[in-house]
């Protein structure tokens, strides 16, 4: 039983720290163009170099 008094605040630390993370990611647009990076990834074109 004493081990929830360590595991209940470590749980629900962790769950703020992502919860924290994937709001810092929405408010610095990380998921703008979640479209356009799928079709990025199966195209060929440009491969290692951006356009000029």
């Amino acid at each position: 039983m004493e081990i929830l008094a360590i595991l209940i605040p470590v749980s629900l630390g962790l769950g703020a720290a992502g919860l924290i993370a994937f709001v810092w990611a929405l408010r610095n647009r990380q998921f703008e163009d979640p479209k356009g990076d799928g079709e990025r990834i199966l195209s060929d074109r440009w491969d290692d170099h951006p356009p000029p």
